[in-house]
């Protein structure tokens, strides 16, 4: 059985990654029924605080019902738009899982498949960038200004980038 070498299994992780945050995105644009049963019961308003959750920045912009009302129609349209992509790329990667059952490992085959998903994830991320924008059209110049500020604010607490470590990676 050939192995996989750490630039393949870093961009399998990477595109399996991508593809998750993807999903959940759709996935949350859907309401569904999270408030119910004896797991939720003692939840409070605690994850309200911070910058938590779907639109924790937009929740924080005073947006008129019209605006949310708007904003509620383009993640709509957005998950609609792209579930045919997102299922394609759950197909791709359980393709790419199969390539490696049984004992065997089938080398072009893998490669063939993270091909295909890496262009999958390239057309998944244009329309988030077309999401982005249109939900920015959709803000008055004060609120686009705030929205900036409290991005500036995000990335002062929890760092420019998500891989930086702690206090270890001065040393």
């Amino acid at each position: 059985m050939k192995k996989l070498g750490k630039v393949k299994m870093l961009a399998i992780a990477s595109l399996s990654a991508v593809a998750l945050v993807a999903s959940i995105a759709v996935a949350q644009s859907v309401k569904t029924d999270r408030g119910s049963g004896p797991r939720h019961q003692w939840r409070g308003d605690g994850m309200k605080r911070g910058f938590h959750g779907r639109g924790a920045f937009l929740n924080r912009l005073n947006l008129t019902d019209d605006q949310k009302a708007k904003m509620k129609q383009i993640r709509e349209s957005f998950a609609e738009r792209n579930k045919p992509l997102l299922e394609e790329l759950r197909a791709k990667r359980q393709e790419l899982r199969q390539a490696s059952e049984g004992g065997t490992f089938n080398e072009a085959l893998a490669n063939q498949k993270l091909t295909e998903m890496a262009g999958l994830q390239a057309k998944l991320m244009d329309e988030r960038f077309k999401l982005h924008q249109e939900m920015q059209s959709v803000l008055t110049a004060d609120q686009k200004a705030q929205l900036d500020q409290l991005k500036a604010q995000f990335k002062t607490r929890h760092g420019e980038s998500r891989g930086a470590g702690g206090p270890r990676d001065n040393q």
